[in-house]
């Protein structure tokens, strides 16, 4: 008979042999997205020079004359995740100060809630409110000329959908600070808005950082809210009041389309899905790196 202590252990292998493998599942999704995006986006770069994809200036992957400069693809993308940064970092970084340093533990405790509720709209519910209200009620009368479908209005609910990420992940870094810092600097006579800004802050800056850098990447990802209202006009320009189109409102256009399987127009999704994963991938190791590398110490 299997006694007590060798019956834990049984349990303590089995649950090992679990959480091993959750933690094998994940590698492999991963994996196998990686794999099914290369071996397609090979297919696509033996007839497309990755030079002419990379620094082209066109894209028509669909219509004659054939072009696949992917820049006004990655151009709008920068427009869209640029201006949400533009309104998402005052709003976020201001949110996580506020629950960090001002708010009592009640009001914290409903702000917070409230803003993971934020964060778990469905994004085409934010699509909508572009087109219903950001469009026709904030842009267009202050710029009466603007597109239906704009780089404004889809970085503007981007932002809003982001604020979350930026707020939660400051306010942790914020919270991180040892009170002994502003404890010291409130006996030198410092406001609370001094040892925020002047303590607080540069002591977090790490964290704070890393949280835009992140909420900069899901902004790049986004799909749904900027295919409903930005466009689907792939033009390389600034301006944000013209329709654009960015890599995930081509795939998804493509994808919902009568593209037949194995033809180099089908391929061009899975060579934009490649680039736009490098680019993700490349903004979550910076701000890995610098939260590692620039992370305060504090004993």
């Amino acid at each position: 008979m299997v006694g007590v202590r060798g019956f834990i252990r049984i349990k303590e292998y089995v649950i090992h042999g679990v959480l091993f493998t959750c933690a094998l599942v994940s590698i492999a999704t991963t994996a196998g997205i990686i794999w099914i995006l290369a071996v397609e986006s090979m297919g696509f770069f033996a007839e497309v020079s990755p030079v002419a994809f990379l620094t082209g200036t066109r894209w028509a992957p669909l219509l004659e004359p054939k072009s696949f400069g992917v820049l006004p693809l990655v151009c709008g993308t920068f427009l869209v995740a640029g201006g949400a940064l533009m309104v998402a970092v005052p709003i976020g970084l201001g949110s996580g100060i506020f629950m960090s340093e001002y708010a009592p533990k009640r009001v914290r405790a409903v702000i917070k809630p409230v803003l993971e509720v934020l964060a778990g709209i469905p994004t085409v519910v934010y699509g909508y409110f572009a087109l219903v209200f950001v469009t026709p009620r904030i842009i267009q009368p202050l710029v009466p000329d603007a597109d239906i479908f704009n780089a404004a209005s889809a970085a503007i609910v981007v932002g809003i959908m982001i604020v979350p990420t930026i707020a939660s992940l400051s306010d942790d870094a914020f919270r991180a600070v040892p009170r002994a810092l502003r404890e010291g600097a409130y006996a030198l006579s410092a406001t609370r808005l001094e040892v925020s800004t002047r303590v607080v802050f540069p002591a977090a800056l790490s964290g704070v950082v890393a949280a835009v850098i992140l909420a900069f990447a899901r902004a790049i990802g986004e799909t749904m809210a900027v295919t409903l209202a930005a466009g689907a006009m792939a033009r390389l320009t600034v301006d944000p009041f013209v329709s654009i189109q960015t890599m995930t409102s081509y795939i998804v256009q493509v994808s919902l389309g009568d593209t037949p399987h194995g033809t180099i127009e089908y391929q061009t999704i899975f060579a934009v899905g490649m680039l736009l994963f490098l680019i993700t991938l490349s903004f979550n190791v910076v701000a890995q790196r610098v939260l590692h590398c620039y992370q305060e110490a504090y004993d």
